[in-house]
């Protein structure tokens, strides 16, 4: 009898614990400009299938080239980074009605490619790094092997590249690991390099 009322006051704090986290990662609201984790925008280099029900002439593996883009049968280059698995779909389906009556298709993300971020400075594993999922600033340095023993940790940064320029972001390993810091550990973005000082 004990041991079931313990396994009941787990549960219900899983539970507990699951909701709360779900109230606390509001889509939109992850910092620095990511959007939704839901929503894996497609980069060069990812490898995507595209399949056109009943049509196997149509229906491949592609892989995104370094300019964004796939080539399909009968519609030619067709722009597919930046854009999540969802609306590549749409657009391959308003391209195809020229062609095929109702066209059906799936496209999926078979392997991520595209997220590589750069790890350099006083980490005992700099180097660049191929992600397969959303990953913190903390994440990366843990993947980089932690500090080496000169690095100074309140004056991290994370150069990002935008329009062209690098943005530099500072990042504050003392505070984003101290009570109530958590707000302050980010998630990178492809192209990201994290400088350990």
């Amino acid at each position: 009898m004990r041991s079931s009322r313990i396994v009941a006051a787990v549960g219900i704090a899983l539970l507990t614990w699951t909701a709360v986290g779900a109230q606390e990662t509001k889509p939109g609201s992850v910092g620095n400009g990511v959007t939704d984790p839901e929503e894996y925008r497609i980069g060069p280099e990812d490898a995507l299938q595209i399949f056109v029900w009943k049509n196997e002439t149509l229906s491949r593996l592609v892989s995104v080239r370094p300019d964004g883009k796939i080539s399909l049968p009968l519609l030619g280059d067709v722009q597919a980074a930046g854009q999540t698995a969802r609306e590549l779909r749409e657009t391959l389906v308003k391209r195809y009605v020229d062609f095929i009556a109702s066209p059906e298709i799936s496209v999926i993300v078979n392997e991520v490619k595209s997220i590589k971020v750069s790890v350099i400075g006083e980490v005992p594993k700099a180097g660049r790094y191929e992600l397969k999922s959303r990953t913190t600033v903390l994440d990366m340095l843990a993947m980089a092997g932690g500090f080496g023993q000169f690095a100074s940790r309140s004056r991290i940064f994370i150069l990002r590249p935008e329009a062209g320029k690098m943005k530099r972001i500072p990042f504050n390993f003392n505070k984003a690991v101290s009570e109530g810091g958590e707000q302050e550990n980010f998630y990178l973005q492809p192209g990201d390099i994290v400088v350990v000082p």
